[in-house]
């Protein structure tokens, strides 16, 4: 398959305005990114590139920061070497150890997490999925049945079934990503995830004690209702995958129309974190 790379060069004293950038290209397809010096690559299928709906979505920007971009086409890119070159173990306090397969062990740290993204999203390296894996090291996953919407890489259903989770559904509308939690549970030896290709409307009709989704606002909250009618009381709930200006009141108020009441949340660079209780 061929892509498209789209090479941005961004001017701008605030990190949150790439980030947003970011997020809106993701919306509309792009797939894969990678950080360079003064700004980032994007990359999406050619099938899946319109170049009106791009600028009609860099338009929404332009106000805000100055930001340039050229357009390559790359015939058949070798992903493995893209995520090789750029993709750096990380550590979540000192317990949790997210690395690939080309990176050696450290002993040193309780968990380790051994993750192959290719074109999936979740490394650990984005604020967002730090911070989620931050909360599941505060929240006790033993002998529960757990949710992870949107799960990427799989790296949030893995570290539940590590952290002593019975059952861990992972879901995921992108292929890719289906597929890549497969493939990362079978490398960390997991058992016990249940991968499923969909959105809202594929989660099994059972009850969960946790749901873990790090997707973005507007699908949170269109999910919500959802998540509400498959949790007793007490479940606990952590969404992650928006801002703290405007989004975080925004999730919580419609959340208390579920019951869902807010408990503490975590912020990094303006990205948020919650954690709600189903009342």
């Amino acid at each position: 398959m061929n892509y498209y790379e789209l090479l941005f060069t961004t001017i701008t004293t605030e990190d949150y305005h790439q980030d947003l950038l970011i997020n809106a290209l993701a919306e509309i397809g792009f797939d894969t990114f990678e950080e360079v010096d003064f700004g980032f690559k994007a990359y999406i299928a050619s099938s899946e590139f319109d170049k009106e709906i791009l600028e009609k979505t860099l338009s929404l920007f332009n106000q805000d920061f100055q930001f340039t971009y050229d357009i390559t086409l790359i015939p058949q890119i070798n992903w493995n070497a893209v995520w090789e070159s750029n993709f750096e173990p990380i550590t979540i306090g000192n317990s949790i150890l997210v690395r690939a397969t080309f990176h050696q062990p450290n002993p040193n740290y309780p968990y380790e997490i051994i993750i192959d993204p290719k074109m999936a999203f979740g490394t650990g390296h984005h604020q967002t999925t730090s911070m989620m894996l931050s909360f599941m090291l505060e929240t006790n996953f033993q002998d529960k049945q757990v949710l992870d919407m949107g799960c990427g890489t799989g790296i949030l259903a893995i570290m539940a079934s590590k952290l002593g989770a019975t059952a861990i559904t992972a879901i995921d509308n992108d292929k890719v990503c289906f597929e890549s939690t497969i493939e990362n549970a079978l490398i960390n030896n997991i058992t016990n995830i249940e991968a499923i290709c969909g959105s809202k409307e594929a989660i099994p009709e059972k009850k969960y004690d946790i749901i873990l989704a790090n997707i973005n606002r507007n699908i949170l909250l269109d999910q919500i209702a959802t998540y509400n009618n498959i949790i007793e009381c007490n479940a606990e709930i952590f969404l992650s995958g928006f801002y703290e200006n405007p989004d975080l009141s925004i999730i919580i108020e419609a959340a208390k129309m579920y019951n869902l009441i807010y408990i503490t949340h975590k912020i990094d660079k303006d990205w948020v974190a919650v954690k709600l209780i189903k009342n």
